[in-house]
C-alpha cells in the first residue's frame, strides 16, 4: 500500500527485496528512491541504516538528483559485518515550502504579514526539535525577527533565510506526514569479498623434476610452499589451488587433452576420485594432510589466504560411483553419462544428477566443504556452478554462511548472463566475468559500465587475465605489450583480479591456431618453470605485477567497484578512466590511461570530466605516474603518447594526490 508520501522504486533491491543487496565493511554505496507528493509542496527524504543488533544509526539526508526528477539518493557506509536493513523515509517539508513561497510573495508585497506570521510559527515548531548545541538559538532569533513588526519585511525574511538557520534545520528538519518504507535487507561481508589479488598455481608443477631417463616427477605441497614467498612478494593475497584430490585412471586424458594417456601421464585434476579417495582426500603425490596444513600456515604467515577449487564432478573411479549410483545419470544402455559439450567429450568426468537425491547431495557437499574449512580453507573457487541447479547452490551456500559467514565462494560461471547474475544474487560472493573477451575500447566501456552499475549491489567481478582454459587471441598475438596492457586493465578496473601462473612469463602458444587452449596445457601434464632464470634474463612481468599490486594497496580508490568513471579520448585505441574515493582534501583519486593496441604507438588528447575528479573546470593539478615515478602537470585537456614498448607498460596510472600506505591486508 502506498503511504501518504509515496516512497517507490527503492534501490539497491534484489528480487523485490526477497534477497539482500551486498556490501563490504567500509564500502560506500548509493541508496535511491522515488519520493513525491500531490500538488506543489516540498518533500524531502532520508535513509536510515539499522545494524545487525537492530540499532539505528543517524539518518542520512537524501538529495534530489535533478530538480523536478523526484529521484532522491544518498551515499551510506556500513561499518561492521552482518545482516543489516535500510529504510527510506519520505516526508513533507513545510519549512522548505514556506521559504519558496515567502521568497516570491514578500518581495512582491503579497500577503506579507501573513507569510511572516506563518514563518514564525513554523520556525518556532522547528526549533523545538533542534538541540541547543546544534543552533536552536539561531532559529529562535529568526522567530523573534519574523515577529518584529518594527523591522523591514526584507530584514525579517533574511533572518529566517540566514545560513545559521539553514544549517540548523538541515540537521534537524521539521518533518510532517512521515512515511517509512518497508525495511530492505543488506548483507555486509568482509572486505576480501570485494578486494583482493589472486594467484593460481598447480602444486604438482612447483618443484617438479625430470629424472635422467626423462620421467617427470610431481612436485608436492611442500615444494609448492617454497614458491609462496615469491608469490607474496608480487603482492598477491590469495593463492588459488586447482583440485588437490586423487585423479582417476579410467579414460585419463594425456598431454594436450589426448584421449589416450601413457603410464606416466598425470591426468586432469578435475577428474576427481580414485581408489585413494574422493573429494575429502589428497592426491598421494602431493603429500599428506600435514603437508596441506603446512601450505596453509605458510600462506597465512605471508599474509595470504588459500582458495581451493571445488569441482562437483567425478572420475569413473570415484567412490561415489559405487556408493551412490543414484547421484549419476544413467543412459538407456545402463552406462553412466559422461560430461559432454558437443562436439567435445569428457569421458574422464561424470557429472552429477540432482533430481533423484537432492538432499543427499546437499548433505555430502556441505560435509566436504566443512572438511576443508576445518583444514584452514575459507575461500572456494567453484568450478562450473552453472551446470548445477540454482536451488542447490542457494541451499548449500546459505547453510554454510549461516554458521561461517567469513567463508567466500567464487563462481567460475562463464555462462549466459541470466545464470551468472542469478548465482551472484543467491549467494556467490564473486564471479568470473566476460572480461577476457572484452578487449576494444567500446567493449570495455560498455561492459564496465554494466558491472559498476546496479548489478554492483550483488555481483562482484574477479578479473582473471588468463586461466588454464583460456588463452585469448589478444594475448597470443600481442606479445609482451598485450600481457602488460591486460594486467594494467584488470588491476585498475576491478577491485579483485587474478593471474594464472605463467602469465608473468608471457606464455602465449596455443594448442592450434584459432584455439584458446594452451599448447602443453598444465591441466594435463607437469609444467615446471625456471622462475629464477626468467628473472635473471628479464623475461618476466613480475616487476610490473608487483608494482600494480603495490599501487592497489596504496590507493583505496582502486579497492572499490562502484566508483569508476570513463573520460573522453579522441582515439579509439586509448582508454582513460578514473576512480575516486572520499571527498575534499582527503579524496584519493587515480586516473589510468591505456594504449589498447599492443602493436602500435598512439597519440591522443585526454579530455577530463573535471567535476568527477573533484576539480574546477579550468583547474590545473600535479599528477604522479605510479608506474614510473614521473610527474606531470595536467588540466582539462592533456596530450599523451603511449608506445607498446614503454616500460613497464604502455599506460599511465596517475595519482592526483600524494598517496600513503594503508595499514594491513584486508581480511
Amino acid at each position: 500500500m502506498i503511504g501518504r508520501i509515496p516512497v517507490l522504486d527503492i534501490r539497491p533491491q534484489i528480487d523485490c527485496g526477497r534477497r539482500p543487496a551486498k556490501a563490504v565493511v567500509g564500502e560506500t554505496f548509493e541508496v535511491s528512491a522515488t519520493v513525491f507528493r500531490e500538488g506543489h509542496d516540498a518533500v524531502a527524504a532520508n535513509v536510515v541504516l539499522r545494524n545487525p543488533a537492530g540499532r539505528c544509526g543517524p539518518w542520512t539526508p537524501m538529495r534530489e538528483r535533478a530538480p523536478g526528477s523526484d529521484r532522491w539518493s544518498a551515499e551510506v557506509t556500513p561499518g561492521i559485518e552482518g545482516r543489516w536493513t535500510f529504510t527510506v523515509e519520505g516526508w513533507a517539508d513545510p519549512v522548505a515550502t514556506w521559504r519558496r513561497h515567502a521568497a516570491i510573495k514578500i518581495p512582491a508585497g503579497i500577503d506579507t504579514e501573513l507569510m511572516l506570521t506563518e514563518g514564525a510559527e513554523l520556525l518556532e515548531r522547528a526549533a523545538a526539535e533542534v538541540p541547543k548545541r546544534d543552533g536552536r538559538e539561531a532559529v529562535l532569533t529568526a522567530v523573534d525577527a519574523l515577529r518584529n513588526a518594527g523591522l523591514p519585511a526584507a530584514t525579517r525574511l533574511a533572518a529566517a533565510l540566514s545560513p545559521q538557520v539553514t544549517e540548523a534545520l538541515a540537521g534537524h528538519p521539521l518533518r510532517e506526514l512521515l512515511t517509512v518504507s518497508r525495511p530492505m535487507p543488506l548483507l555486509v561481508e568482509r572486505r576480501r569479498a570485494l578486494y583482493g589479488s589472486w594467484y593460481e598455481l598447480f602444486p604438482r608443477s612447483e618443484g617438479a623434476t625430470v629424472t635422467p631417463d626423462g620421467t617427470a616427477v610431481s612436485g608436492t605441497l611442500r615444494t609448492a610452499a617454497d614458491r609462496l614467498p615469491a608469490v607474496a612478494a608480487m603482492g598477491f593475497d590469495v593463492v588459488y589451488l586447482p583440485p588437490v584430490h586423487p585423479i582417476g585412471t579410467a579414460y585419463r586424458k594425456g598431454p594436450n587433452n589426448a584421449l589416450s594417456a601413457g603410464p606416466d601421464d598425470v591426468g586432469s585434476p578435475w577428474a576427481i576420485g580414485s581408489p585413494a579417495g574422493g573429494h575429502d582426500a589428497l592426491h598421494p603425490d602431493l603429500g599428506t594432510f600435514e603437508d596441506f596444513e603446512h601450505f596453509v600456515r605458510t600462506a597465512r604467515d605471508l599474509r595470504m589466504e588459500v582458495a581451493l577449487d571445488f569441482a562437483l564432478q567425478c572420475s569413473p573411479d570415484h567412490p561415489w560411483v559405487t556408493l551412490h549410483p543414484q547421484w549419476f545419470q544413467h543412459r538407456a544402455d545402463g552406462s553412466i553419462a559422461y560430461a559432454e559439450n558437443p562436439p567435445k567429450k569428457y569421458q574422464d568426468i561424470y557429472p552429477l544428477a540432482f533430481d533423484t537425491d537432492f538432499r543427499g547431495l546437499v548433505r555430502e557437499t556441505e560435509r566436504v566443504l566443512r572438511f576443508w574449512m576445518a583444514k584452514g580453507v575459507r575461500i572456494f573457487r567453484v568450478d562450473n556452478p552453472h551446470t548445477k541447479p540454482v536451488a542447490f547452490w542457494e541451499k548449500v551456500l546459505g547453510d554454510i554462511n549461516r554458521t561461517d559467514p567469513d567463508v567466500l565462494f567464487l563462481a567460475e560461471a562463464f555462462t549466459r548472463p541470466a545464470m551468472l547474475h542469478t548465482l551472484a544474487q543467491i549467494g556467490f560472493h564473486q564471479s568470473y566475468t566476460y572480461f577476457t573477451w572484452r578487449n576494444t575500447k567500446q567493449e570495455l566501456t560498455d561492459y564496465l559500465t554494466e558491472l559498476t552499475g546496479e548489478s554492483a549491489s550483488y555481483l562482484r567481478p574477479n578479473f582473471f587475465v588468463n586461466t588454464p582454459d583460456i588463452l585469448h587471441a589478444y594475448l597470443q598475438e600481442g606479445g609482451r605489450p598485450a600481457f602488460a596492457v591486460r594486467a594494467v586493465l584488470a588491476a585498475t578496473l576491478a577491485p579483485t583480479w587474478g593471474v594464472y601462473a605463467g602469465y608473468e612469463l608471457c606464455e602465449a602458444t596455443p594448442r592450434r591456431r584459432g584455439s584458446e587452449e594452451y599448447l602443453d596445457s598444465e591441466k594435463y601434464q607437469l609444467r615446471p618453470r625456471d622462475w629464477d632464470a626468467a628473472a635473471r634474463e628479464g623475461r618476466t612481468l613480475a616487476p610490473l605485477i608487483t608494482t600494480l599490486n603495490r599501487i592497489r594497496r596504496r590507493h583505496p580508490a582502486l579497492q572499490q567497484l562502484r566508483n569508476l568513471h570513463f573520460h573522453h579520448v579522441d582515439n579509439e585505441a586509448v582508454l582513460a578512466y578514473s576512480k575516486r574515493e572520499g571527498s575534499g582534501d582527503r579524496a584519493d583519486t587515480v586516473l589510468t590511461v591505456v594504449n589498447l593496441d599492443p602493436h602500435h604507438t598512439h597519440e591522443a588528447t585526454v579530455s577530463l570530466d573535471m567535476p568527477e575528479l573533484g576539480l574546477g573546470r579550468h583547474e590545473s593539478f600535479p599528477v604522479r605516474d605510479e608506474l614510473t615515478g614521473d610527474t606531470y602537470h595536467w588540466g582539462r585537456d592533456n596530450y599523451v603518447r603511449l608506445e607498446p614498448g614503454r616500460s613497464p607498460a604502455p599506460a599511465h596510472v596517475l595519482s592526483l594526490r600524494p598517496s600513503s600506505p594503508i595499514g594491513g591486508s584486508p581480511n
